[in-house]
């Protein structure tokens, strides 16, 4: 029988009341004293979106990461838009990147805590990715964490079933949109069956450990320390969590494990960075934040199909002062390519040198063919179209915005050349703003890095209205 899908604030309101100490400051002490970096492989370059003043590499050689490791940071992202490739190609770069970190490990003399991060809504290379990096890092690990809630996109567990928030209703994951990729689609909301779906069964939904809400705020830190001091010989083990506070209470509890013995390696979304990095919430980026040129237009560059981008990118072109140039898809598939593109650099550059604003996007008519392999490389001959845009436009935009986890992440390393960024914050909850480096196209621009499946439907205009 289907799950029924709940109130949001009905369902909310019923849990037990959350643990009553507020634990951050806690954890970033115990976090500093650790002497480990927290290192996290991002599928895509929207994990970044609950962290601030964090470096962003998009290169992962051994003296790269030595060199990196050797300031000491707290934390680090590695972007690996592994999301965007074939499940082999995948699990190849989540070894090499372990076997890298381990060398740049040994080398640095730090420790480090490996997150391998990716979709709160269940999309990705799971678990062939987290196992191939456990292979690569060439350690014994007492379990694996999954933990895909994410406060600011409205992704809960609850009974251990994974839910979506679309407005004031809680939709099990598996029948929203997201569960129907024709890459990453599946049919449980339940995490425990889930992992057992996903692993083809080699492991049982039985044998996956649960981490409760009841665990968090009624029995508090030592209850979830002792639950997972039981976890042994790679177990799988999922994370209910409802607040930041549940978040905090799980991190403290695994920190405890930890420093008795425990080595685990994570599964998580985004807001899990940011507890477990001991980070202290901080308000929304403003214009003035980011020091943006007083003149000049902005950029929007929009590549995802799930339907909140759609409808996001109607609402931005509602708008007087946004200037709209589509791309259309079944072009960039044949001999109309070129001239397509080209015709799209010069709108935008002539909009761009006006001072206007711009969206450019893919037309919303979805091309697709039943198998995988064929989605992705249908995905990144529209992806590859949008990077030559980017590359191609002679004007430096005020601010860039991508929409999309594929897009973004090729247009912050194919478009804009970026090495190294810094994460300034978020200028909506869950949309994180990149500095660019020195060594990219445009340096210290303003990225911000729009995932598809996270926004209201205004939240591309709120974007606008923000930077000004």
């Amino acid at each position: 029988m289907p799950i029924q899908s709940l109130n949001k604030s009905t369902t909310l309101s019923s849990l037990p009341s959350e643990w009553p100490d507020d634990l951050r400051a806690t954890i970033r002490g115990q976090v500093e004293a650790s002497g480990r970096t927290i290192v996290v492989l991002d599928d895509d370059p929207t994990g970044t979106q609950t962290v601030y003043n964090v470096p962003v590499l998009t290169g992962w050689g051994v003296d790269v990461l030595a060199a990196e490791l050797a300031e000491k940071p707290a934390c680090f992202y590695i972007l690996t838009n592994s999301r965007a490739l074939p499940a082999p190609e995948a699990a190849a770069l989540a070894r090499t990147i372990g076997q890298n970190l381990a060398a740049a490990s040994a080398a640095a003399g730090r420790d480090l805590a490996v997150v391998s991060r990716s979709d709160s809504t269940l999309r990705g290379h799971y678990p062939v990715e987290v196992t191939a990096l456990a292979e690569g890092l060439g350690q014994e690990f007492d379990g694996q964490i999954i933990v895909p809630f994410f406060l600011e996109g409205g992704r809960y567990t609850i009974d251990n079933i994974h839910w979506v928030a679309e407005g004031d209703t809680l939709v099990p994951a598996a029948q929203t949109p997201y569960a129907a990729d024709k890459a990453f689609g599946y049919a449980n909301s339940d995490l425990r069956a889930w992992v057992e779906e996903k692993t083809g069964g080699r492991v049982q939904a039985a044998d996956v450990v649960s981490v409760t809400l009841d665990d968090l705020r009624v029995a508090g830190p030592n209850a979830v320390r002792d639950r997972l001091l039981g976890v042994s010989g790679g177990q799988v083990c999922i994370v209910n969590c409802a607040s930041y506070r549940d978040m905090e209470v799980f991190v403290l509890g695994l920190l405890a494990a930890e420093a008795a013995g425990k080595r685990f390696l994570y599964r998580t979304a985004a807001s899990f960075v940011q507890v477990r990095a001991g980070l202290p919430a901080r308000p929304l980026l403003s214009a003035d934040d980011l020091a943006l040129p007083a003149s000049g237009g902005g950029l929007f560059v929009v590549g995802s199909y799930v339907p909140k981008t759609t409808t996001q990118l109607a609402a931005l072109l509602a708008q007087p002062q946004i200037v709209p140039v589509e791309v259309d898809v079944a072009a960039l598939l044949d001999e109309r390519r070129s001239a397509t593109l080209a015709a799209a650099i010069r709108a935008i550059d002539a909009a761009l040198a006006a001072g206007e604003t711009v969206a450019v996007f893919t037309s919303r008519k979805l091309v697709t063919v039943d198998d995988h392999a064929g989605s992705l490389s249908i995905g990144r001959r529209v992806s590859d179209g949008l990077i030559e845009i980017v590359q191609k436009i002679a004007v430096r935009p005020r601010y860039l915005v991508a929409k999309g986890g594929i897009t973004s992440s090729d247009t912050a390393t194919a478009g804009l050349g970026v090495v190294r960024a810094t994460v300034a914050g978020q200028i909506l909850p869950g949309v994180p703003v990149w500095r660019t480096g020195g060594e990219s196209r445009h340096p210290g621009l303003a990225y911000v890095v729009f995932p598809g499946n996270v926004g209201g439907d205004d939240a591309l205009v709120e974007v606008v209205r923000r930077l000004g």
